[in-house]
């Protein structure tokens, strides 16, 4: 059967399959509960009848010590359970939360372009800390209470067949009730669970992109967005709390008409002798006590229910298709070179990329050049794998690229791209971030070679310098230049250059780029331009214009073609020429 068709509530209590033991132990546990929950009721009748109107007082202290023992060991064993039950409900979220973040690794890039962060994130907390309490709920609570009625219930038909079926009759009206308020339960935890991952996705924005919301001024208006999504959470969790609230009177209602019956038939038993106050009164005492489980039960349905709308959510992340694994080739090129025959590449209704014909050879340098979204990044992204041509092949070594593991692939390809990527960790783990095997003499050699050990060790903790989220403490020279020792300490063949100085001013510009040139050296390597001022030396240049290859040749030979390339090395002379004079 097609695991995203079945319910997932079940799905989640696979989760339960590794603890069936200490489940099976906690159950037993339970079932004492309940047994001397049930006792309790039991007990009443000799109380009253013995004691109170017999006067036998030899039953006094008997009684009183069968209560105390009771009380006690039904408290011990409800420890028991409640740890045991615990400690299972707090591994299997530990487990659905390593489960959903591993997937999050392995989805396809298409994906996590069209899912905000922030929704990954609510699924990954919020949504999975609802199904815990979910999972305590129906495990813990459900067959507590199940067991407990069932005790009662017993303890309901020794005492009174004929009361028992009066209140059976009752029963139903308080429990119909139950799955009404359950159902609107799930429906409104399903949009308060939407909402939240907007309320997160805001946060993650908010917070990434604070130095922008401060340089617009704006603040104020990044509150108002959040108070609005909070707002309308509140809304959902007062509609969903309005439901819990009516909930428990109406069952109270309904129970005390329940009881009022019971009162008015047993009191005319006791009265006309075919039943003895002690036999009331323990009857009495079992039905109020079936009063709690019941009354907990309609509280387990309704986590049930959120649970239920959150495992939905978590299994469609679950059942999404990751990148498909293919044991594949193991790569070892590039021997012989890269080949783009006929790609083409759409994304979603709109062509990118039409009809590239390509050929890089072992070694050489080639350039990308072409206004902002002509494709340049789209064919580094394609031969990163990140999507697949919609049409064409990408030929490495005379192979197509698919035929080889993906793994292996990207082991063979190093990048440095505009938008620096660094981890709020130390230095020298964001150097060896892929390489975590190289010792402090590599990381050291490939941060010189990347013209960063000079101000590495201006730090007072040096390479051990935590660099904060987005290596926010650096400058963007200094940034770049960790990318790009990372990239030396990789070591790989295949080099990609996305506009990897494009953000920086001249003089970080100058440093990063004799960086780059110690990065290239010996490589194959892609490089996306856009200063045309760090191509003039590269083998080729290829220009792009809506999706095509419009151009080719060296820097000297497309200037005298006076064509698309002419055009826009002019424009970016000029652009820098107004950049600096300005004062």
């Amino acid at each position: 059967m097609d695991q995203s068709k079945r319910n997932p509530y079940f799905r989640m209590l696979e989760f339960v399959r590794p603890y069936l033991t200490g489940l099976a132990a906690a159950s037993l546990a339970m079932g004492a509960v309940s047994a001397l929950t049930a006792a309790q009721a039991l007990v009443v009748k000799p109380v009253v009848d013995g004691v109170f109107i017999q006067r036998e007082y030899s039953l006094l202290f008997n009684l009183a010590l069968m209560v105390i023992g009771i009380f006690f060991f039904k408290g011990l064993f409800t420890y028991f359970q409640s740890y045991w039950m615990g400690g299972i409900g707090q591994r299997i979220v530990n487990e659905l939360r390593d489960r959903l973040y591993s997937k999050t690794q392995f989805l396809p890039v298409s994906y996590l372009d069209d899912t905000p962060s922030g929704v990954l994130i609510s699924r990954i907390t919020y949504d999975v800390q609802i199904t815990q309490s979910a999972l305590t709920s129906a495990i813990t609570g459900l067959i507590l209470d199940c067991l407990t009625i069932v005790g009662l219930v017993i303890v309901v038909f020794l005492r009174s067949p004929l009361l028992a079926a009066t209140a059976v009759i009752v029963f139903p009206v308080v429990v119909l009730p139950i799955l009404g308020f359950g159902r609107r339960v799930k429906k409104l935890s399903g949009e308060g669970q939407a909402r939240m991952g907007r309320i997160n996705t805001l946060m993650v924005e908010s917070f990434t992109g604070s130095r922008i919301v401060k340089a617009f001024g704006m603040e104020e208006y990044e509150a108002a967005r959040f108070q609005e999504e909070n707002r309308k959470f509140l809304d959902l969790m007062l509609r969903a709390i309005k439901i819990r609230s009516i909930s428990s009177p109406l069952m109270e209602f309904f129970g005390a008409l329940g009881a009022s019956a019971i009162i008015i038939v047993g009191g005319k038993m006791v009265i006309s002798g075919t039943m003895t106050p002690g036999d009331f009164a323990s009857f009495l005492t079992a039905v109020f006590l079936l009063y709690q489980p019941i009354k907990r039960l309609n509280n387990s349905n309704q986590a049930i229910q959120e649970g239920a709308a959150a495992a939905e959510r978590i299994f469609t992340l679950l059942d999404t298709p990751g990148e498909e694994v293919k044991t594949g080739i193991k790569f070892l090129g590039p021997n012989e070179g890269i080949e783009f025959r006929d790609v083409s590449f759409r994304y979603r209704e709109e062509w990118v990329l039409t009809g590239i014909n390509l050929k890089i050879r072992k070694g050489e340098v080639v350039a990308f050049a072409g206004a902002s979204g002509v494709g340049k990044t789209t064919l580094m992204n394609l031969l990163l794998h990140y999507y697949e041509p919609t049409r064409g092949e990408i030929r490495i070594d005379g192979m197509d690229y698919r035929d080889y593991s993906r793994e292996s692939l990207r082991g063979r390809i190093a990048l440095v791209s505009q938008q620096t990527v660094l981890f709020n960790d130390t230095i020298r783990a964001n150097i060896a971030y892929g390489r975590p095997d190289r010792g402090q003499a590599e990381v050291e050699a490939a941060a010189r070679d990347a013209y960063a050990h000079d101000f590495i060790t201006t730090f007072s903790e040096g390479y051990d310098t935590v660099i904060g989220e987005r290596g926010v403490k650096l400058s963007g020279g200094q940034a770049q230049r960790i990318s790009i020792a990372r990239a030396l300490l990789k070591d790989a063949p295949i080099l990609i250059l996305d506009e990897a100085t494009s953000s920086l001013d001249s003089e970080s510009e100058s440093i990063v780029q004799k960086a780059l040139e110690n990065l290239m050296q010996g490589r194959t390597t892609l490089v996306v331009a856009h200063r045309f001022s760090t191509i003039r030396k590269v083998d080729r240049i290829l220009v792009l214009a809506e999706g095509r290859i419009e151009e080719e040749g060296t820097h000297a030979d497309l200037l005298q073609r006076k064509g698309e390339y002419a055009r826009l090395y002019e424009a970016s002379r000029e652009e820098e020429q107004r950049v600096k004079g300005k004062p």
